[in-house]
């Protein structure tokens, strides 16, 4: 069955990319079940009323950990094995995350939050054309980083902390300098349409970035120009990421279609459709690069075994709202060691983020406390904390102060029609948390109640 291409793009009067189709008028967000197509996050964000929300802000980096070669591509068994959906809700445990931040400043909603690989710094992109950087501690406001003609749809952190990436609807690329906020003199060009996702290689010499124009770049860091070009989808790329060992990369769009790629040839190695065919808005890499999370407008998330076989599907993770707006969330840890396991997290467009076990899907916690759809989540690459920002125009931190002894996540749910993720997965995330013991312990003693920072 022929899928129904994207609507025409226009040019709203403010600047910002819309799309448009007869059922709609062009600066009302458009429905999934009237369109397949992706939006850029800056200009949903811009569409919010202005008047009712606070401006909320929180961002995470997974910290990329020590290089290691993966064996990827291995066949094994070619068949395709989707998951059903649970007949029954899923069970919620309370990890004890709470409100402690709420990050005060963008004009518009905000479209991206990132936490820098070492932990210090939170980014948040935003409609306004703006990127602001947050002390993830203090929440303090350390730079405004402006420059960009249009919205800023999507944000990366350079693997030494001290570089960001951005991609605009002025369909340009900038790197900055966080400690000074300049930009640097030269601006990635190239793309047609506008820059909708953005990734750092391990080592930081190359940028991968995904846009309207339906194309994957890969980009020379040293001279600003493309390496290659990448013609990926039939529709609007929603986003790109590298696996850990920077050799592969993984790209998705509203055509429903996941790719993972050979960065050094370009070659195509895999591409994953679930059998429902849902538009794909955000996929990315497990920490480990076994695995691939993906987000899709039927309100799902699905964990992808893209190693043996053809690919497979082997978790769904259901729970939260998502047929309208492109989410997008991160892995984390919980639990004490040695116990310690991994979970998923989304935000939702009732205004929620949810946390889910990775291996037995149970629902973890949900948090409360955005006012209109969640649009980013991520988790501190060391320490219980998880950065959101959504279309209020405020970014949060929730933080889990005490460890939580861990005593139901090995409880799985009964379902005949998914399989285990193996340990080793869960192990690898664990590593992630490694750095907790040296984190700072004395946290201002007021950090029990939840504070607001103006920046």
């Amino acid at each position: 069955m022929d899928r129904e291409r994207s609507p025409k793009r226009k040019r709203s009067p403010d600047g910002l990319a819309r799309f448009s189709t007869p059922e709609r008028p062009p600066h009302s967000p458009i429905s999934a079940q009237q369109s397949p197509g992706l939006q850029p996050r800056s200009f949903l964000a811009a569409d919010v009323e202005e008047p009712q929300f606070d401006d909320v802000q929180a961002a995470y980096h997974q910290q990329h950990e020590e290089l290691r070669q993966n064996e990827v591509y291995e066949s094994r068994s070619p068949s395709v094995n989707g998951i059903q959906k649970s007949a029954s809700p899923p069970r919620e445990r309370q990890l004890g995350y709470k409100p402690k931040l709420i990050l005060r400043g963008h004009k518009k909603g905000v479209a991206q939050v990132k936490y820098s690989p070492d932990g210090r710094w939170i980014a948040s992109c935003s409609a306004d054309a703006s990127i602001k950087i947050w002390d993830s501690t203090t929440g303090s406001l350390l730079q405004t980083l402006e420059g960009h003609f249009a919205g800023i749809s999507c944000i990366a952190w350079g693997p030494d902390s001290k570089t960001i990436a951005s991609g605009s609807d002025d369909k340009s690329i900038r790197l900055w300098d966080v400690e000074t906020g300049k930009p640097h003199k030269t601006a990635f060009t190239g793309h047609h349409s506008y820059v909708y996702s953005l990734s750092f290689s391990p080592k930081g010499n190359m940028l991968v970035s995904g846009s309207y124009d339906e194309a994957v770049f890969l980009w020379d860091l040293r001279t600003a120009k493309p390496m290659r070009s990448l013609p990926a989808h039939s529709d609007p790329v929603g986003a790109v990421d590298f696996v850990r060992d920077g050799t592969l990369i993984t790209s998705c769009s509203s055509d429903g279609l996941i790719r993972v790629w050979d960065t050094a040839t370009g070659q195509c190695l895999r591409t994953l459709v679930h059998e429902d065919n849902a538009p794909v808005t955000s996929v990315k890499f497990s920490p480990n690069g076994k695995y691939l999370l993906a987000w899709t407008l039927d309100s799902c998330m699905r964990l992808w075994n893209y190693v043996e076989g053809k690919g497979r599907c082997v978790k769904t993770y259901q729970g939260h709202l998502n047929r309208k707006y492109a989410l997008s969330g991160c892995f984390g840890v919980y639990g004490t060691k040695p116990y310690e396991s991994a979970f998923v997290a989304s935000g939702s467009e009732d205004g929620r983020i949810l946390l889910w076990d990775v291996s037995s899907k149970i629902l973890l916690q949900s948090l409360e406390g955005h006012r209109g759809p969640v649009m980013s989540v991520d988790s501190h690459p060391a320490e219980r904390a998880i950065a959101s920002g959504g279309l209020d125009r405020t970014v949060r931190i929730w933080r889990s102060d005490e460890p939580i002894e861990q005593t139901f996540a090995h409880e799985q749910l009964a379902d005949e029609t998914s399989e285990e993720v193996p340990p080793d997965m869960r192990a690898e995330m664990a590593e992630m948390a490694e750095m907790e013991q040296a984190a700072q312990e004395d946290r201002e003693q007021g950090s029990e109640q939840e504070m607001e920072v103006d920046g």
